[in-house]
């Protein structure tokens, strides 16, 4: 018949300092090892009573190593569930911070030995935080860990949850700007989440102001280039609008890369293909590919075509504009309509096409302001109909008044 045995959080404490200490005076003998195992337990005790948490956390983190090479992950898993509780027991938040520091730190001192497990024991850590930084700090560390154990898999899911997070945390700009940074370097590399690393990147350089240190935000405001005049589904940004990346505009190392962002941004085809002509070895050292430049700069140019048209386009123009031949002018507009750059007609007959709606290939200062004057056109109408509306009922309900008196 079993006996079930009521133990306390101290006793579990307990349990995991012997057992480590065990673990690692194995080799050492007997003799030489319960000497030394009821030191530590004696000391962990003394801990205990006294509430030094942090003492006790380090102690019972101290054959970590050992753990983790002898110790199967359920059991891992159990051992370090009960490490980790030790911040719910301090009543002071700054010790509770200490606690995740220690926790941490050793967690992510192998991260190539078993790093999923790892991750899982930082996120039950996470879990049990109840202070906002905290949980900032130890989501910080679990993305380290992702990317040194290359394990980025594990971590991206939660991505989804940032802005959430964000609201959460409530940290400062510098904290974000380390944050975004962090996730960009785990992202980078992976071609599944090409756009993802693109937008945390993107986020990262809008932190950055004119009175800011830019310097440092120079290899990444190059690198968003790049990812944006690689990625084949991605045709505006308001890159050329941030501090961090109009610096390239005079630095001699990355003018040139700025130079082509401004291509792909505000001009066509034809000046693409002056700049390649130019500067190809540029263009292969960032790992661009020159025909799927052409290919993205000439849906570019027929967005470009469409927002400066006010008339129909003839095939003509689109054929000359894009270098293509004449039975392949139906094809391009075709491709950009599905990739939601343009609506339109095409009147095969006339050889023209009818443009309705364009994409904005940037989105600055002037976008803003005639998105203001749309929603100001907009709300006056509706305010003209809601009026209408009510004068109409006036009306009505005045004529009904009037048919009731007749009637009586």
């Amino acid at each position: 018949m079993a006996t079930v045995v009521e133990t306390s959080e101290e006793d579990a404490a307990l349990t995991v300092v012997r057992f480590a200490s065990e673990l690692a005076w194995a080799d050492a003998g007997p003799e030489a090892a319960e000497p030394q195992v009821n030191r530590l337990c004696v000391e962990a005790q003394e801990c205990m009573v006294m509430g030094r948490w942090v003492d006790l956390a380090s102690l019972m983190l101290a054959s970590t190593d050992v753990i983790f090479s002898k110790v199967s992950e359920k059991d891992l898993e159990c051992v370090f569930t009960i490490i980790c509780n030790l911040v719910t027991k301090s009543g002071n938040p700054d010790e509770s911070f200490e606690i995740v520091k220690v926790i941490s730190a050793k967690i992510g001192q192998q991260p190539n030995d078993k790093p999923a497990l790892r991750l899982k024991i930082l996120f039950n850590l996470y879990n049990l935080l109840e202070n906002p930084y905290s949980r900032f700090y130890v989501y910080m560390k679990a993305l380290d860990l992702s990317l040194k154990g290359k394990v980025p898999e594990h971590i991206i899911p939660s991505l989804k949850k940032i802005d959430s997070f964000l609201r959460e945390w409530n940290i400062g700009i510098i904290e974000q700007r380390e944050l975004f940074l962090a996730i960009s370097d785990v992202l980078k590399g992976s071609k599944s989440s090409a756009n993802d690393y693109f937008k945390f990147l993107t986020k990262y350089l809008a932190t950055f102001t004119g009175e800011d240190d830019l310097n440092e935000a120079k290899e990444e405001a190059a690198h968003a280039i790049v990812e944006f005049i690689k990625a084949p589904n991605l045709f505006k940004c308001d890159l050329l609008d941030m501090p961090a990346v109009g610096q390239l505009e005079k630095d001699p190392k990355s003018s040139l890369v700025y130079q082509l962002l401004k291509i792909f941004l505000t001009q066509r085809l034809d000046a693409y293909l002056e700049f390649q002509a130019a500067n190809s070895t540029l263009l292969k050292s960032y790992g661009l590919v020159h025909e799927d430049c052409i290919a993205k700069m000439r849906l570019l140019s027929l967005v470009d075509l469409g927002s400066n048209e006010s008339a129909p386009i003839p095939y003509a123009l689109i054929k000359d504009t894009l270098r293509i031949k004449d039975d392949e002018v139906e094809l391009w507009v075709v491709k950009a309509i599905t990739s939601k750059l343009i609506d339109c007609k095409m009147d095969q007959m006339n050889e023209v096409v009818i443009v309705s709606r364009c994409s904005d290939r940037v989105f600055g200062q002037h976008q803003w302001e005639t998105l203001r004057m749309k929603l100001a056109t907009w709300r006056g109408n509706i305010a003209n109909v809601i009026g209408t509306i009510r004068a109409n009922k006036v009306v009505e309900d005045g004529s009904q008044g009037v048919q009731g008196l007749a009637i009586r």
